[in-house]
Formats: C-alpha cells, structure tokens, sequence
C-alpha cells in the first residue's frame, strides 16, 4: 500500500460495501447483498487508484439501478 489515496478509498468503500452488505442481509436482497462482498474484496485485486474509484462507482450504482 504505497499511496494514501488508495488506502483512503480502501477504507471509504469497505465500509459502504459493509453497509451494502448488512442492508442486504437484513432486507433479503441479493443485489446488495453481492455488491456490498464485491465493494469490500475487489481494492485487494486492484492496484491502481483510477481504477479503484471507477469500479467502485460502477459497485455504489448498481443496487440504484437493479433492484431486486
């Protein structure tokens, strides 16, 4: 972890993907259920900072637009 920037957006999406997660637990909806395990697991795959932040606005905004 060689940039504050990256470990910043580790943190902020980890804990969003937390709340997706238990929101989706309590609530019995997959969506963001999944986009919630996929927003805390994918900043240890990706090493770029660009990169971080695109996927995880792509994570934050599917549970908007597919709601089941």
């Amino acid at each position: 972890m060689d940039d504050t920037l990256s470990f910043i957006v580790y943190v902020l999406f980890g804990a969003i993907g937390l709340g997706y997660f238990v929101y989706g637990k309590r609530q019995k909806k997959i969506v963001p259920l999944i986009c919630g395990v996929g927003l805390m697991g994918y900043p240890y795959f990706v090493n770029n900072a660009t990169l971080l932040v695109i996927i995880g606005c792509i994570l934050l905004g599917i549970p908007y637009f597919v709601r089941y």
